[in-house]
């Protein structure tokens, strides 16, 4: 029998790292921090693992039983934007500083968060040559 999708939380969060750190010309700011190779996924959302620039965390990723979470951290308006359009399902979470929510419910969807990342790496860069 063929799986035609994967929807376990932690390795959704795997391949998701993969990916961040497998692209080093496009993401190459970008660093998975504090992982926990142990995590066990919880119905609220569990931390995986921080992403960070320049030692900053920009964004965290949080492994749920049947998909991992996202939470963008810097330049949420614009990361919800092109997750957005990529076709996630994105939300506002009302804390402040405020964040954006990305649902990764798919081991395929993993693939559709590359472009929150490059428009976050983007807006880092921008924000670097304003300073």
């Amino acid at each position: 029998m063929v799986v035609d999708s994967l929807s376990d939380g932690t390795r959704i969060a795997q391949l998701l790292a993969s990916e961040v750190t497998g692209h080093e010309d496009a993401f190459s700011v970008l660093s998975v921090v504090d992982a926990d190779a142990d995590v066990e996924p919880t119905d609220d959302g569990a931390l995986a693992y921080a992403v960070a620039a320049d030692g900053e965390r920009v964004a965290e990723v949080y492994v749920q039983p049947d998909r991992a979470r996202v939470e963008f951290i810097a330049h949420p308006d614009v990361t919800a934007e092109a997750a957005s359009e990529a076709g996630l399902r994105v939300r506002p979470k009302a804390v402040r500083p405020p964040r954006t929510l990305v649902f990764v419910e798919d081991g395929a969807q993993v693939k559709w968060t590359l472009p929150a990342f490059r428009a976050l790496v983007a807006a880092l860069d921008a924000g670097d040559r304003e300073e």
